[in-house]
């Protein structure tokens, strides 16, 4: 047995004052012994700094100007000085067990570069709405994920930072988050994707946190309407997180094809072409041209089977060619899983079907 890991918490903080007490509380309420907590507010004009002066002898407090959520992990990493980070946004809530289950994960294996976790979701006061982050239907990427991480890595299951824990050392050589690439949101893309190349991830089955809903999330889809604006911001997301993979699987001497695909951008460029061209962020994107890729994506995809391509391809024809009020409805069914149980409890079976093609083990 080695050594018990120290484990940093950080916290970070824009205008989330009416959440940000549940949100240190439940950091400073871990059953692990150690665990050191660091709080990052990021300009906020709301209450949010008063809040924070209520904990300063109890948590390590930065307050600096409005940088974006990559300014402010980078600003809160820097002080860390344990071996595992758990980042949590300040609308959501660990779990006690949290950081323990994850630096037990992390001590068992030395290899394991990052520890997923599901989340429970919550609404604004906290309530559970019955959902889980991820997705029943949906496999957790486990072991050496780096082969899947090249070849389509916006279509594996990965969380939101919050829902993960990195091995600090296995960051090193990404930081800092380049923060021109990331302004307001979407830090965690670079984190959660350029870590899978460093090593090895886990799974845990046990809910470690919950994620709150609230309508006000930086980041997170209203599943009571179609925000076309989200879909642009992924996509712009989507496009710097590639290159960032392109560069770092070239430095390290990885194979990777050219390019890079998913079919979730795919898709999301899709459904902007086709729903607001005027305003799609992607030059040169035609429907012609993303069906084509579409098809190319899908033959990437090893770790589904026959009738899953199928489906991919099938909803990427009717997108394609519908006329634009079924496309919307098609748009619908793509990025709402809360919208399609009936479906998604389909794609769990073919899923659970295919565990020999499953992403745990790649190589």
């Amino acid at each position: 047995m080695g050594r018990d890991l120290g484990v940093d918490i950080v916290i970070t903080n824009h205008n989330y004052g009416r959440f940000l007490a549940a949100a240190i509380d439940s950091a400073l309420a871990q059953t692990r012994p150690g665990v050191r907590v660091i709080a990052v507010d990021d300009g906020s004009d709301d209450e949010s700094r008063e809040i924070l002066s209520a904990y300063e002898d109890r948590i390590e407090v930065i307050l600096k100007e409005r940088g974006g959520q990559a300014s402010a992990l980078n600003a809160g990493i820097a002080r860390c000085q344990g071996e595992v980070l758990v980042v949590l946004d300040a609308d959501d809530v660990l779990r006690p067990e949290a950081a323990d289950l994850v630096a037990k994960a992390f001590e068992a294996d030395p290899d394991l570069v990052k520890v997923q976790f599901r989340m429970a979701v919550i609404d604004a006061e906290g309530r559970p709405t019955g959902e889980t982050k991820p997705f029943e239907h949906l496999l957790a990427p486990t072991g050496d994920v780096r082969r899947a991480e090249l070849a389509f890595p916006f279509d594996l299951a990965w969380l939101p930072g919050g829902g993960t824990a990195f091995r600090l050392s296995s960051l090193r050589d990404l930081l800092p988050i380049p923060e021109a690439d990331y302004p307001r949101c979407g830090a965690d893309w670079y984190l959660v994707h350029l870590s899978a190349l460093s090593g090895s991830s886990a799974a845990l089955d046990e809910i470690c946190a919950e994620y709150r809903v609230h309508g006000g999330n930086g980041y997170e889809l209203d599943h009571t309407k179609l925000d076309l604006a989200h879909v642009r911001d992924a996509i712009v997301y989507a496009a710097v997180t590639f290159s960032s993979l392109e560069r770092r699987a070239d430095a390290i001497g990885l194979a990777r094809p050219d390019p890079i695909l998913s079919l979730s951008d795919l898709g999301n460029r899709l459904i902007s072409l086709r729903l607001a061209p005027q305003e799609h962020p992607v030059a040169g994107d035609t429907r012609f041209g993303l069906l084509l890729a579409s098809v190319r994506a899908t033959g990437r995809r090893f770790d589904v089977s026959a009738p899953m391509k199928a489906m991919f391809l099938i909803w990427f024809t009717l997108e394609a060619t519908l006329p634009r009020p079924l496309a919307h409805r098609m748009a619908e069914l793509f990025l709402y899983p809360e919208r399609r149980r009936a479906l998604n409890r389909l794609l769990g079976r073919l899923r659970r079907s295919e565990a020999g093609v499953r992403v745990a083990g790649l190589e």
